[in-house]
């Protein structure tokens, strides 16, 4: 994903999280970002190739984690 996207994609999850603490982390692989809050790594935005100018979010809940 470019800065311009992950920059857009950040925001709109700004938005809906309500938190600040949010940061959207380029990977090396093009189509996708990391998500963190704080240090915690939450999940993983790819972008949709279905659709352009759409992304989505995954996010995993381990058992361990609850």
């Amino acid at each position: 994903m470019s800065p311009t996207e992950i920059n857009k994609v950040q925001d709109y999850l700004f938005s809906i999280f309500k938190t600040k603490g949010l940061e959207v982390k380029a990977r090396k692989q093009k189509d996708s970002a990391e998500v963190f809050i704080g240090e915690e790594f939450i999940g993983v935005v790819y972008v949709d190739e279905d659709e352009e100018g759409s992304y989505m979010f995954e996010m995993a809940i381990l058992k361990e984690d609850l």
